[in-house]
């Protein structure tokens, strides 16, 4: 085997064979020769390309019938359909609706369907008006209607069964990091814990390093970390990877990126990179062009957004509602409580919220009377006094009922009654104690300048099962990429996580 050696950087650089065409290294006619690398990807896309026509073909066909009724089809109206169906397929087609880079991740799959049947209804207005044609209203509006709440319906169906599928190992894109092993390992430990993710690390690629044979522990996982004595070709093919990401393009500079790239498509390969800002929201990210240099510009944190009159409004209406619709759970819960154990039916105890300032929360009782006495004992004889989140393992203070009012989260409900009083949101970092508090670093802070949540971001990542670092960095992610639609998603979540009772204790 022999390297080619990019004489500016000292690099290795990987000899990729030429194609069957005759084309040169980098593989230049790969746009329409590469190799599926992707499989799950393609079987995916094809299901979702027959789903949809399945759609579009009904909503119009249902359209149909209802509109022109059961008689003798006309010539003219069945060409119309056909039209329809072919415009409306071509469209989604368009706007790239299946394309590998969006299914199965994010909401960007779902605005392109509205975005490609709302551009279907402008064109059609359009073509109406210049042909002067007289095109149904409520044919189009209620054939446009019905496919496209079918077309959502059939993606979050695929999508939840494509979730359950990766949650087993299965339907994943295997990923070969490329850079130093510090970034790598922070990118694999980060990937690990996300469960049902797109993306599974498969080896680690440090291209200006000899390592043959070494392995690194991440998650349980045990990952083949190659050096400078592979080539990248060897690389990609030992870890059967179809992604790369890079964590840090300073192992390579800017020769090595370009040749990088040129490679990775000649093999069929997608290639990824990772600025070096974690736990910033896609919205604060912006391209931006300097000149001859492409920038990533990171605008300022949000979280005084979680603290404006529209969130407020939000988070009493909502607790309003909640209330309302709740009260029969309420009162059902509290008898629960005051039946079957001796005590008070509301727990209240002292949390630090907004700026530091101490408030009082309220729950419903799951635990015997005089619980706090008996916690510094509990973590004494467990070995986890020193250690903060302060959560005692199977633990004896918890009744029966409480227990059940833990797994379902009733035990929360009264929180409610704090958001009404302005002292906590719907959604916001998890509450602490005063003794939680003062166990943070400067940075920790960062998490005090809004209101404390029913629900947040460690809520629906795995609550009591999360270590005390992941809790942190999941409030302080809320608070500097706060936004009104990441609230709603949340409380969405919340819903899955709490009728699952996943981390719940």
């Amino acid at each position: 085997m022999t390297d080619v050696v990019d004489g500016s950087l000292g690099l290795p650089q990987s000899p990729i064979a030429s194609r069957a065409s005759g084309r040169d290294r980098v593989g230049r006619s790969s746009l329409w020769t590469s190799p599926v690398t992707n499989p799950w990807k393609w079987q995916y896309g094809r299901r979702l390309l027959w789903t949809d026509a399945a759609v579009v073909l009904t909503a119009v066909g249902a359209t149909h019938l209802t509109v022109t009724g059961i008689k003798p089809p006309q010539t003219m109206n069945l060409l119309m359909s056909a039209a329809l169906v072919l415009a409306w397929m071509a469209a989604l087609s368009f706007f790239r609706t299946r394309d590998e880079r969006v299914i199965g991740v994010g909401f960007s799959e779902w605005q392109r369907v509205v975005r490609a049947t709302g551009l279907l209804l402008a064109w059609l207005a359009v073509g109406s008006l210049v042909t002067q044609s007289n095109l149904s209203r409520p044919y189009l509006g209620m054939s446009l209607s019905l496919g496209t709440a079918g077309l959502l319906a059939g993606r979050v169906a695929w999508r939840r069964w494509l979730v359950r599928e990766r949650s087993h190992g299965r339907e994943q894109s295997k990923v070969l990091v490329v850079g130093g092993p510090r970034a790598s390992r922070t990118l694999t430990e980060r990937l690990g814990r996300i469960r049902s993710g797109s993306l599974s690390v498969a080896g680690v690629w440090v291209p200006d390093e000899e390592s043959r044979d070494s392995r690194i522990e991440v998650e349980g996982q045990s990952l083949l970390v190659m050096g400078s004595d592979f080539t990248l070709t060897e690389a990609v093919r030992l870890s059967g990877a179809d992604t790369v990401v890079v964590t840090d393009t300073e192992h390579l500079g800017p020769e090595g990126m370009r040749d990088l790239s040129w490679d990775l498509d000649a093999l069929g390969v997608d290639l990824m990179l990772l600025p070096n800002v974690l736990d910033v929201a896609r919205p604060r990210l912006q391209i931006q062009d300097v000149g001859d240099l492409v920038l990533l510009h990171l605008a300022e944190p949000r979280y005084e957004g979680a603290t404006r009159l529209t969130k407020t409004v939000f988070d009493r209406m909502f607790a309003l509602m909640a209330i309302t619709a709740l009260t029969p759970v309420l009162l059902a819960t509290a008898l629960a409580v005051k039946l079957t154990s001796a005590g008070p039916v509301l727990f209240k105890q002292v949390r630090i919220g907004k700026d530091g300032n101490p408030i009082r929360v309220w729950k419903f009782r799951t635990m015997v009377v005089g619980a706090d006495d008996q916690l510094a004992a509990l973590l004494q004889a467990q070995g986890s006094a020193d250690k903060p989140l302060f959560k005692v393992d199977d633990d004896p203070r918890v009744t029966k009922v409480g227990n059940l009012l833990r797994r379902l989260s009733l035990d929360e409900l009264p929180q409610f009654f704090n958001v009404l009083r302005g002292e906590m949101s719907v959604v916001g970092p998890r509450p602490q104690v005063p003794a939680e508090v003062a166990l943070y670093g400067d940075r920790d802070h960062y998490r005090l300048r809004v209101r404390p949540g029913i629900t947040g971001l460690w809520q629906v990542s795995g609550r009591s099962d999360l270590s005390w670092e992941d809790a942190i960095r999941l409030d302080i992610d809320y608070v500097e990429n706060w936004s009104m639609m990441r609230d709603i998603q949340i409380i969405y979540r919340t819903v899955g996580a709490v009728v699952t009772s996943a981390g719940a204790r």
